[in-house]
């Protein structure tokens, strides 16, 4: 075994190199491996994500301690979902814990390791054993004992590999859902990676990483089993991330509180200098945002629906099985289209309704919630069609979607829809029959005949157009642009109309969101009804998060 007595900056920066590329080169095995019904989205995705935004402004020049800093605040900032949070607790600890060490040494670094372990932990509003938690501490522990017996670093992570390599293996025993797919925790995987790459680094052995082992590839049942878990298991349908910035209070206090404001689960909640991340779930995702609100501003505002993403993951695996192991009796492939509509939405009604008018793909997505190039190019694989139109719903985007034409090499066109309700309309429009430039321009001549009012809520005090806003305002914008701010949904509703080109139009549709109540949307449709007489009002459930109605007037 290599002896290596203590690290310098240098050891400190290749460390994390190969720990990144270790872990990122296996982000699909460990995305394999997470069978909850949740959409952390993927596991090894996330962790891959977070550890990229860690190292991606290391530099050779830099000291230990200017390395530490910038990985506690780059993994930080770049950590997404559960399992990205909780490695950034783990990254932030143990750069905390080396970064005022004069050498770093054996003891050093497994105290470091520890470090990182614990302030995890805290993160946690209810940590749950048999996860990254519980791979990370037993690793922690055995480097701890190995450093009173060994000085060498390598003799240190080696232990620590190993005992969370015993801790993963028995992961199944820990959590039922594990053991009844047969696999093992994803994100206590991904963190063995890290340190396997980490300790490739400090062996002097050339960076390689290839995907995964044979004997590791997750077979089939890990499909099948996450293709059968029911919509019922998922309590909290709303997974929140979002960051305060110049935060009047600490990580602590928000962790704290943020129960008592918003009933959910798997909440992560961390911070530093001004910062806090917070990751929680739960049915109303408006009320976390409010409550974050009372403590500083916000950034990176995202917010998935579970059940949807759930269902939609649940179909591809089914019918990746199917493709696997067909039935003998199949039926027909169905014929190619000429043209077929990819569609953003951003709600489960909404998405609906898209599917109801002829969208052969939608997308979940929208505002804080933009789709790649990538996942509509996906989207596109799998549907039997010659050509495609793709609304975007959303002027952040559009260039996605243009990006997509540009790339393939069938016909792609934009129809260049900013709403969601100029989407709705373009989809009368469509014909499957007809070329895409066909559906573009026939698509595209009714979205300036669509009036979009959105009724939503502020996140700080400002001011714009000289209207002054609180936070907590009810927003009231008109194809696009603020408007008002008002107290109450519905007084928003009627600032909107107010300004609308009423004399002009027939239709009033009303989209309602996920925290507008059906009681409610109803008797607020019966009042518009009576007000506006000339008009026909139609009302949908959208159940769109942060959005209190969509509403469109043509």
């Amino acid at each position: 075994m290599k002896e290596l007595k203590s690290l310098n900056a240098a050891l400190l920066l290749q460390f994390f190199r190969y720990g990144e590329a270790a872990l990122t080169g296996h982000k699909d095995e460990i995305n394999a491996l997470n069978v909850y019904p949740v959409p952390d989205g993927d596991t090894g995705t996330n962790m891959g994500l977070t550890i990229k935004s860690a190292v991606k402004n290391l530099d050779d020049t830099m000291s230990v301690k200017e390395l530490c800093a910038v990985i506690s605040r780059g993994a930080l900032m770049g950590a997404r979902g559960n399992s990205g949070v909780i490695l950034s607790q783990i990254l932030r600890g143990f750069t905390m814990s080396l970064q005022n060490q004069p050498v770093i040494d054996g003891v050093a670094f497994a105290n470091a390791l520890q470090k990182g372990v614990e302030i995890a932990y805290k993160s946690v509003l209810k940590p749950v054993e048999g996860t990254i938690l519980t791979v990370g501490r037993k690793a922690a522990e055995a480097a701890v004992a190995a450093a009173k017996e060994e000085p060498n670093i390598i003799a240190v992570l080696n232990s620590a590999l190993s005992a969370g390599k015993i801790a993963l293996d028995n992961t199944p025993n820990q959590l039922a859902v594990l053991k009844e797919a047969g696999v093992v925790d994803a994100g206590g995987k991904g963190l063995l990676y890290l340190f396997e790459g980490g300790l490739a680094a400090l062996n002097g052995e050339e960076m390689f990483v290839i995907g995964a082992k044979d004997d590791l590839v997750v077979k089939d049942k890990t499909a099948a089993f996450a293709a059968e878990i029911q919509e019922s298991e998922i309590k909290y349908r709303y997974c929140t991330e979002l960051m305060i910035h110049n935060a009047k209070k600490d990580h602590e206090y928000a962790k704290k509180h943020i129960t008592k404001a918003v009933d959910g689960d798997s909440l992560v909640c961390v911070g530093d200098e001004g910062i806090i991340k917070i990751h929680y779930h739960s049915n109303d995702p408006g009320k976390i945002i409010s409550f974050a609100l009372t403590i500083g501003e916000l950034f990176d505002i995202k917010v998935e629906n579970m059940k949807e993403q759930m269902a939609r993951e649940a179909a591809e695996k089914r019918a990746l099985s199917q493709k696997e192991a067909p039935p003998l009796a199949t039926e027909p492939p169905k014929p190619r289209k000429k043209c077929a509509v990819i569609a953003v939405s951003s709600g489960e009604g909404l998405t609906e309704i898209f599917k109801g008018l002829g969208a052969d793909e939608v997308i979940f997505g929208g505002q804080t919630m933009n789709p790649s190039a990538e996942d509509m190019i996906n989207s596109m694989a799998k549907v039997n069609a010659e050509e495609f139109v793709i609304l975007p719903n959303n002027s952040n985007i559009i260039l996605g979607a243009q990006q997509v034409a540009e790339i393939c090499d069938f016909p792609v066109e934009i129809v260049p829809s900013k709403f969601m309700t100029q989407g709705l309309a373009a989809m009368m429009m469509f014909s499957g029959d007809q070329s895409a430039a066909e559906n573009k321009e026939a698509m595209s001549e009714v979205l300036p005949g669509v009036q979009n009012g959105e009724i939503t809520f502020s996140i700080r005090d400002t001011v714009t157009d000289g209207i002054e806003i609180k936070a907590g305002d009810i927003l009231v914008l008109l194809n696009g642009k603020i408007i008002a701010a008002e107290k109450s949904v519905e007084d928003g509703v009627f600032a909107l109309l107010a300004r609308m080109p009423i004399d002009d139009s027939s239709l009033l549709t009303l989209y309602y969101g996920h925290d507008v109540t059906a009681a409610a949307a109803s008797a607020l449709k019966e009042t518009l009804a009576k007000r506006y007489p000339e008009l026909e009002v139609e009302l949908y459930e959208g159940t769109q998060p942060l959005y209190h109605y969509l509403i469109s007037l043509e």
